[in-house]
């Protein structure tokens, strides 16, 4: 399983607005509330969402640096050879209250906006997996041993 490939979502907490420095792309205002942010990993999916989940002292993915202020609050992820992360954000964007505010975060090598929604409550994963369900997607909660919880 270590060495699965697939897709995840992972949904993060930030308290208050904070001003964030992404790497290479700039500094940019993150308002207060949820992000979602998707990526895939075709040689080890359970290792990057472990890496992603714990943060590491290394900033090597736009989501480190966010991560770096922001808390996990939980984890998806669906095992697939296809890179799907383009499918997910444009289901996570159409959510209701979602919105795209970091132009090419975690989507520099694809045509998306960005990979990163912004949600001002806790978004509402049954009308995301529903979706994603509706094109054949199986979306799964990541366990609380994967994600340090236990």
């Amino acid at each position: 399983m270590a060495n699965a490939r697939g897709t995840y979502a992972i949904v993060l907490s930030l308290d208050k607005d904070t001003l964030i420095a992404v790497g290479k792309l700039t500094t940019f205002s993150f308002p207060a509330g949820y992000y979602l942010y998707v990526g895939s990993a075709l040689g080890g999916l359970l290792p990057r969402v472990r890496r992603h989940i714990r943060g590491g002292r290394k900033r090597h993915w736009h989501i480190d640096y966010l991560r770096q202020e922001a808390k996990v609050v939980e984890a998806w992820y669906l095992i697939s050879g296809e890179k799907l992360e383009c499918s997910l954000y444009q289901a996570a964007a159409g959510m209701p209250q979602g919105r795209s505010l970091v132009a090419g975060f975690g989507s520099t090598g694809c045509g998306c906006h960005s990979h990163l929604v912004h949600f001002p409550s806790k978004p509402p994963f049954e009308v995301f997996r529903r979706q994603l369900g509706e094109k054949g997607l199986d979306l799964r909660r990541a366990s609380p041993e994967l994600e340090g919880l236990t």
